[in-house]
């Protein structure tokens, strides 16, 4: 980074506007079938695949295994589902899995 002539400081590069908008949870399938799901889901599977903490449904996740990237067979394939704990769950999306 090129450093401002008048403060001495690092400018910071633009920030990019993104040129698509994401699609809501629902758009992206996330609906009351999903909901439903999920409920389903996490009552049968409590446990955090990672840590192993078991928690309310409220407090856990769904992660898909293997990213969906928007495909309906892979969203829906109970088999690519896990159950991670929100803390789990947003360490694992951090390193972009």
């Amino acid at each position: 980074m090129a450093r401002s002539p008048k403060n001495n400081k690092r400018e910071q590069p633009a920030r990019t506007v993104p040129t698509r908008q994401r699609l809501s949870s629902n758009q992206r399938g996330y609906n009351y079938q999903w909901q439903q799901a999920r409920i389903s889901w996490l009552q049968a599977n409590p446990v955090c695949a990672e840590c192993k903490w078991i928690d309310v449904p409220r407090n856990m996740v769904i992660d898909h295994i293997q990213p969906h990237r928007g495909g309906r067979l892979l969203f829906w394939d109970r088999t690519n589902w896990q159950t991670l704990c929100r803390n789990c769950h947003d360490q694992k999306t951090g390193r972009g899995e």
